[in-house]
């Protein structure tokens, strides 16, 4: 097992990709609000897509105190278009809890105490910010050391001796670079499809490179379809003002701005205003757990509605909204 950690160590300290949260390869002193604050923005998002959202946070919260007394809704929509609004409610809640306390823990059980750290954040944290040997393991890591040990278990039932096997890898020393050594090698080279096993630093170690069955790895169990739900999304405006309302602080897109909109989220509302509505094409949008056709009705209108508010067009930006409303938008505009 050294002689992958070795190898992999050589190739991140030539290879390392430069992140604005990183620190170089071998260096120390990595700041645990920028380690925490991109592994939150990085679930289930691109690391393309969080750049330009962990730089302009950092601009504006510099530090997890700056953070902690930043207003709810400011950061929100600085969050709009990440996704997974959850996470940003959290973000809230853990940078207050941090402040409240001096600073991040310094241990894994400490930090899995935090709003919004789970098992896999934990470790990458005290393990990239600390240096402690935690096993962090990512759907990148899961499938290097799929193809690594030749693993044939579908996912999600191989994820534990995934994680065993990877804790067999992970060195005492260098913890944190080998971390992301590992997401490196998923990201670049060890790729879900056609992985360029020449150009891998493992490849004479890797078990399903030998079998001929990398790219075939990690299986996967077949997915259920995904239950489909139906909507009307509302859009008022008149030459000055667009209704718009604040989602409930919990549940699907909560605490971001939205048209008002019925049904997909299990609720029932009446139209938010009289007015002649005009019936556009829907638009299909899918969250984790179901996909959404939201029709989209639109109608140029004033008076006073029956839920939401107008917000003067000087004051809106779709870049506020999420991504289901700003589809929403650019379909009534």
């Amino acid at each position: 097992m050294r002689e992958v950690a070795g190898a992999l160590l050589a190739w991140y300290d030539r290879h390392a990709r430069v992140l604005p949260w990183r620190v170089p390869p071998g260096g120390s002193g990595a700041d645990p609000y920028r380690v925490w604050l991109s592994e939150i923005m990085l679930q289930q998002t691109t690391v393309a897509a969080v750049r330009a959202y962990f730089e302009r946070f950092t601009t504006l919260w510099p530090t997890v105190e700056a953070l902690a007394a930043a207003d709810d809704t400011q950061v929100m929509a600085e969050w709009a278009g990440l996704g997974y609004y959850a996470r940003a409610r959290n973000l809230l809640a853990c940078a207050r809890t941090v402040a409240a306390a001096g600073g991040f823990p310094d241990t894994r059980a400490g930090l899995q105490a935090l709003p919004g750290v789970g098992p896999y954040t934990s470790a990458a944290i005290a393990a990239i910010a600390y240096g402690l040997p935690e096993t962090v393991v990512d759907g990148n890591v899961e499938r290097v050391v799929a193809r690594l040990f030749a693993v044939e278990t579908p996912l999600p039932a191989a994820k534990p001796e995934l994680v065993a096997l990877a804790g067999r890898l992970t060195p005492a020393e260098r913890a944190g670079d080998f971390a992301q050594a590992m997401m490196d090698l998923g990201a670049t080279i060890c790729t879900p499809r056609k992985p360029a096993c020449a150009l891998c630093p493992l490849d004479d170690l890797c078990a399903a490179r030998a079998r001929g069955i990398a790219a075939d790895l990690p299986r996967k169990a077949a997915k259920s379809p995904k239950p489909q739900r139906t909507g009307i999304a509302w859009v008022a405006i008149n030459d000055h003002a667009i209704l718009l309302e604040r989602r409930a602080p919990k549940g699907l897109l909560g605490g971001t701005l939205a048209f008002p909109s019925t049904g997909w989220d299990g609720s029932d509302h009446d139209v938010p205003l009289q007015a002649d509505w005009q019936q556009l094409q829907p638009v299909q949008h899918v969250f984790t757990h179901f996909a959404l056709n939201l029709q989209v009705r639109v109608a140029h209108a004033c008076g006073n509605p029956t839920r939401g508010f107008w917000m003067p067009r000087a004051g809106f930006s779709p870049s506020d909204l999420p991504g289901l409303m700003r589809k929403v938008w650019d379909r009534a505009c």
